[in-house]
């Protein structure tokens, strides 16, 4: 059974991707063990010059380099990921790198119809970057619209429709979490590479 990190992208306490989250874990309990984790209490990057991580960085990093993958789910603030995300994987790329070469999936929750899409472009394009170089789960995006409607009192999904999407959904990130460990285990020269670079270099 593969061992999961699902990642709350916000700082919110009523965060319908906090929900959405939730609703994975228990719903696919028999698939995974996944255990969703806050960056509410996080500190703001400011780019230490020892490049050390925070202690609670750090324990969220060293959870992530011990998982078979990453859940990160979003909201949309103005067409782009919140701040306390970006802040996370700026102390991601500066100090531990825990992300690169990990099977991502990305789903997200928004008030509106889109279902967070434009941030969810953007957090792919994010996590792409030389430092963080995750290994994103490619044409497939869970986007789940108008979510303060979606959920039931238990904190289950409504829709079946909705339902149906995400298993198939999870169903490929379990098999691209085996497929991208096995081509990572074989080329372990790509993430050498990608821990020695620095901007400051180039």
């Amino acid at each position: 059974m593969k061992n999961l990190i699902a990642i709350v992208g916000t700082n919110s306490d009523n965060s319908t991707n906090r929900m959405l989250l939730h609703f994975i874990q228990k719903h696919f309990a028999d698939r995974a063990n996944i255990e969703v984790c806050e960056i509410k209490d996080l500190p703001g990057f400011n780019k230490p010059k020892d490049r050390t991580a925070p202690v609670q960085v750090q324990k969220l990093s060293d959870k992530i380099t011990q998982a078979d993958g990453v859940i990160i789910s979003t909201p949309e603030y103005n067409h782009s990921v919140p701040a306390v995300l970006k802040s996370t994987l700026e102390w991601f790329s500066y100090t531990t790198q825990p992300l690169i070469d990990k099977p991502v999936m990305i789903t997200g929750a928004s008030y509106g119809r889109l279902g967070s899409s434009r941030s969810q472009a953007h957090l792919r394009q994010i996590l792409d970057a030389p430092e963080l170089k995750a290994r994103i789960m490619p044409s497939s995006e869970f986007l789940l619209g108008l979510s303060l409607q979606a959920f039931d009192e238990n904190g289950d999904l409504k829709d079946q429709r909705k339902i149906d999407e995400l298993d198939a959904i999870f169903e490929d990130y379990l098999q691209f979490v085996d497929i991208t460990n096995q081509l990572v285990n074989s080329n372990k020269a790509h993430k050498q590479r990608a821990q020695k670079f620095s901007w400051e270099d180039n």
